[in-house]
């Protein structure tokens, strides 16, 4: 029976007129949703392009939960796969992957924005503020030009790794036309920290070649502070006194990790005969420094991370937790998370009613949000733990190794990606989805959507701990 025209949904004239007009609605009244929004709708697109079967290099369609699994890792720049990107993609679908990482590098906040840039033709308030959480800076009006400058940095670095890559890897592959493809995909992957490699055997067959492996290491590395550190050491010429508080932590927190992990990996790896055992002194140094820039957020490996001891895989598991620097590619909880959690319980140790570094006091709204971004972090992991054990009989130390390196976008893997059934593939892609918007959305959230209250409750102090 044919549905009479009241029965239908009335449709106003004006978004029939303009649809743009609902999109310009929802960039002036949720910038937030806005931004997870467009992430999504980024994910399911790749998705679709690496679900072709010109994307596979057999020629036939890739099933749904591995195109899924492969283009969420892409744009939330992790690394982790269930199929060897060299052997089963084509050009066309390593491409595919590679656009993924690029787009998905300059982030869910940047992508928002540029697209209300575009709808509007101009940056709201909400959605300057939502910008300004993402890249940091301190000032409304220099979003627009801040944004640019992020798009043009990103590329600036991008082909500064590329010249560097590039003839290192013509002479390692003997090919100008491989070399040039191969030198493009590891800079854009290692400043984006997304861990992906277009060789068969990754990194391994390069275990040996320091005019390719420090390149990379320095592309992370770089990619792992964040654009708010850029701004502040362009802006300052590296004077000290003139950094921000937020510089002065990444920085600080940054070296400590590098130079933790890599003590704590070269002294529980130096005789094990399966990573760096029969190396020379000078090559164990290097995989440690190496193993510890790659620890936070790179994803890259030169030796089997599955060969480590259980103390490495738990240092590993730490440092994937903590992440890199905000508003970056990198991601975990963030360094300036650990940082004020860290400084917030030297305080309270001490008595002091004040949290205070470098002469500047942290707000009581920053130490309620990295207390969120901690809680919802764990809370995430616990249940994807769960999910995991559920459909899964691997050893538990090799499934939340899986799950916080999906969480933090680091991109190492003990290989159990591979063997999960469909449904472990599922919750591992929503997980790398929501480690990526998790912690930015939840900072956005609580400095836009915050009320102001008119009259306060008697204070009472429950009995802590």
């Amino acid at each position: 029976m044919a549905s009479s025209p009241t029965s239908r949904m009335p449709v106003p004239r004006q978004l029939r007129k303009s649809p743009r007009l609902l999109l310009s609605s929802l960039v002036r009244g949720s910038p937030a949703r806005l931004a997870l929004l467009v992430f999504a709708l980024v994910a399911l697109v790749f998705t679709l392009l690496l679900s072709l079967p010109a994307a596979a290099a057999d020629g036939n369609a890739t099933p749904l939960h591995d195109a899924l699994f492969t283009a969420v890792s892409a744009v939330t720049v992790t690394g982790l796969v269930t199929v060897n990107t060299a052997e089963h993609w084509s050009f066309f679908g390593q491409v595919v992957i590679l656009l993924g990482i690029q787009v998905g590098g300059l982030g869910i906040v940047t992508m928002a924005s540029l697209l209300a840039r575009a709808v509007t033709r101009q940056l709201g308030v909400r959605s300057k503020l939502l910008a300004q959480q993402g890249i940091g800076t301190g000032k409304l009006g220099e979003v627009g030009n801040l944004l640019r400058t992020v798009v043009l940095t990103t590329l600036a670095i991008e082909l500064a790794l590329a010249i560097m890559l590039v003839p290192s890897f013509i002479i390692a592959d003997q090919s100008v036309t491989l070399g040039l493809w191969h030198g493009i995909f590891y800079a854009i992957s290692s400043f984006n920290n997304a861990g992906f490699v277009s060789h068969v055997d990754g990194l391994a067959g390069f275990s040996d070649n320091l005019w390719i492996l420090i390149p990379i290491m320095i592309g992370v590395f770089i990619g792992s502070l964040g654009f708010p550190v850029f701004m502040v050491l362009m802006a300052t010429k590296f004077e000290f006194r003139k950094w921000t508080v937020h510089t002065k932590l990444t920085l600080l927190v940054t070296t400590i990790l590098l130079a933790a992990g890599a003590m704590i990996w070269a002294v529980f790896e130096w005789s094990n005969t399966a990573t760096i055992g029969d190396m020379s002194v000078g090559d164990k140094i290097f995989h440690a420094l190496f193993a510890s820039t790659m620890m936070r957020s790179g994803g890259f490996s030169i030796v089997d991370p599955s060969a480590s001891g259980p103390v490495t895989l738990l240092a590993t598991d730490a440092l994937m937790f903590a992440g890199g620097g905000s508003a970056s590619t990198a991601g975990g909880i963030k360094v300036t998370t650990v940082a004020v959690l860290f400084l917030a319980i030297i305080a309270e140790a001490r008595g002091d009613s004040d949290v205070r570094v470098f002469g500047r006091t942290i707000t009581e709204g920053a130490l309620r949000v990295a207390i969120s971004v901690l809680f919802l972090a764990a809370t995430l992991i616990l249940i994807a733990t769960g999910l995991i054990m559920a459909v899964s009989s691997a050893p538990l130390d090799r499934i939340l190794f899986e799950v916080i390196s999906a969480f933090a976008t680091c991109g190492l893997s003990v290989g159990l990606s591979e063997e999960l059934p469909p449904t472990g593939k599922y919750v591992l892609s929503v997980l790398m989805f929501a480690g990526r918007i998790g912690p930015i959305s939840l900072a956005a959230a609580l400095s836009i959507r915050q009320r102001r209250q008119l009259y306060r409750f008697p204070n009472e102090s429950p009995i802590i701990g």
